[in-house]
């Protein structure tokens, strides 16, 4: 109860920041939304990703150069089109997060496509925990709660630097993952790897050169992170991806893939690059799902955002 109260009373005080207003009437907003029928809640996603396209320029800059970059294959149209079902997708996902932290999870229940369990169950007989690699696909929370329903996971994240918003999603967390472990809390992984836990962690942004190499991630070169290298080495580990799609019929995809073998290898950029090429791997399975609206290709030896200046 104590706890509660000094939560609530946290709360309270942030909403006194004038700035974290606008958060604040946000996450009322899908308070209330997730209220409503799963397919009423799957509309609404789709207006704010109609809403976004059109009102999110930047965003939608970042999201068209990275698309042009990733898939030169594509026509002009092609590429418009893609852009626009990225947007698409990502607006039902912010619906799905809030289902994710708020919704019944019997809604779930019989949604649920799960593949190559067999990978991960023989990677947890080892005994030495698991990196289960992920990715920021659109339906990234709800397939945390997705996961849940069959194993129990605790999950890397980066600390949010809006502390209303760091505050709600921690919480809503907590409903589907058993720790979460801010990623520079090496302790806890270690900790958690040698009680045979599985980590969930996605090594897919760019988080500067300072702590990454350079990588080609859909054939472009792209600031890699070389932390993953060293967690797997942590107890030694095995690591695997798990890719998370939103199927056409309402239900939802899980798919494990198998392990990824001989890693690391004692070479950054080898290693690096064969994260990459899971992860894209797993993009690949549905492209528009993914979160292109990220700057995955800020770092560039001509300087930050030389890819993305207009």
């Amino acid at each position: 109860m104590k706890k509660d109260v000094t939560e609530r009373l946290s709360t309270l005080k942030i909403l006194k920041t004038p700035s974290l207003w606008p958060t604040g009437l946000w996450v009322g907003v899908l308070r209330i939304l997730v209220r409503l029928p799963y397919r009423a809640q799957v509309r609404i996603g789709t207006f704010f990703g109609w809403l976004l396209y059109h009102v999110a320029r930047d965003r939608r800059h970042v999201t068209d150069v990275n698309i042009r970059l990733c898939f030169p294959e594509l026509t002009e149209e092609e590429r418009k089109q893609r852009v626009r079902s990225v947007f698409h997708h990502n607006g039902i996902g912010i619906m799905e997060a809030a289902m994710a932290w708020w919704a019944p999870e019997e809604w779930f229940s019989n949604k649920v496509v799960f593949k190559g369990r067999e990978h991960l169950d023989q990677a947890l007989s080892q005994g030495k925990g698991v990196i289960l690699m992920g990715a920021h696909f659109s339906t990234l929370d709800l397939g945390g709660l997705l996961f849940r329903f069959y194993y129990p996971v605790d999950a890397m994240y980066r600390k949010n630097n809006n502390p209303l918003l760091e505050q709600v999603i921690t919480e809503g967390r907590k409903r589907f993952f058993d720790q979460a472990i801010e990623r520079s809390d090496i302790r806890s992984v270690i900790r958690n790897l040698r009680k045979n836990h599985i980590i969930w962690y996605a090594p897919d942004q760019d988080f500067g050169l300072h702590q990454s190499v350079m990588a080609p991630f859909f054939g472009v070169p792209a600031a890699t992170i070389t932390a993953t290298s060293r967690m797997v080495n942590l107890n030694k580990s095995p690591i695997l991806m798990l890719a998370q799609h939103r199927l056409a019929n309402g239900q939802y995809e899980l798919e494990l893939f198998p392990v990824i073998e001989d890693f690391p290898t004692g070479d950054d950029i080898q290693d690096a690059t064969r994260i990459n090429a899971e992860i894209e791997k797993a993009i690949r399975k549905d492209p528009e799902q993914y979160m292109w609206v990220h700057r995955r290709f800020k770092s560039h030896p001509k300087g930050k955002n030389y890819l993305y200046k207009q």
